[in-house]
């Protein structure tokens, strides 16, 4: 049985993208990390970035969420312009409760878990729905029960991460971001930190959320994931895109001889 999908194109790409990256560079000092990215996502889709270490990509998710800020280039999520307003042909860095009210809706899930260890999975849900969108006690708790729910651990709403596996944590952490309504998911190797055994778990969350049609850029090892769920992949190296297409193209056909040696490296 071959572990390839076909993909059935679903995504309607004939309106705007709900993320743009036009000539995106980004510098550490000295070591330019992003050489000018391009890239759009739509509505809907699971875009999946593949590279090795090193190639930018979990920089990239930082710029979009706006962890780090653009050296040159520009990054929009849903027609606004990240991290910056133009006015009269400037750009103006936006004050800290613009950037904040732009990064309310995108959700991130990182390697890490970074759930607050004193409270128990229930209160990591409902915290950012009362303090951030200052939703109702009663209203926050229904989503947060909803969440568990669909990432199957009802019966942990009282448990501390500590009490929780990792892939729990994970499911937790991605529970704590889908509270927040994002457009946009960011994953950045969400599974790189966990016991192999456990990796299934949040994958399979993650390709629930695919199929509903959650907009997600997923940066990731994940072979077979990229395969199964990924609308588009890209292909990074060297702070730049290589290759990207449909899973068949980048995966099963790659053009460019940097690809096909990064893939017969992670197959071996």
């Amino acid at each position: 049985m071959s572990d390839h999908i076909d993909h059935v194109d679903h995504i309607d790409r004939s309106g705007e993208p709900l993320v743009r990256a036009v000539n995106v560079h980004k510098s550490f000092g000295s070591n330019e990390v992003l050489k000018g990215v391009d890239l759009d996502v739509y509505p809907g889709e699971a875009v999946v970035l593949l590279g090795p270490s090193g190639s930018g990509k979990t920089t990239f998710l930082r710029l979009i969420n706006q962890m780090e800020t653009l050296t040159g280039g520009r990054i929009w999520v849903n027609g606004e312009l990240i991290g910056y307003e133009e006015r009269d042909g400037r750009l103006y860095q936006r004050k800290d409760s613009d950037i904040a009210r732009q990064r309310s809706h995108i959700g991130m899930v990182f390697q890490r878990f970074n759930l607050f260890p004193h409270k128990t999975a229930f209160e990591n849900i409902t915290e950012g729905q009362l303090v951030v969108t200052k939703k109702s006690k009663k209203a926050a708790a229904e989503r947060a029960w909803d969440l568990l729910g669909q990432v199957g651990l009802t019966d942990k709403a009282d448990a501390y991460p500590s009490q929780l596996s990792g892939g729990q944590q994970q499911r937790i952490a991605i529970a704590r971001a889908l509270a927040m309504d994002p457009e946009l998911m960011l994953f950045d190797e969400p599974t790189s930190a966990l016991d192999p055994e456990l990796v299934g778990e949040v994958l399979q969350v993650m390709k629930t959320l695919a199929g509903e049609g959650v907009t997600m850029i997923v940066v990731t090892h994940e072979m077979g994931f990229a395969r199964e769920v990924a609308d588009r992949v890209y292909f990074m190296d060297g702070g730049v895109v290589v290759e990207s297409g449909s899973p068949e193209d980048v995966l099963v056909n790659p053009q460019a001889d940097r690809t096909r040696a990064f893939l017969s490296r992670v197959r071996r």
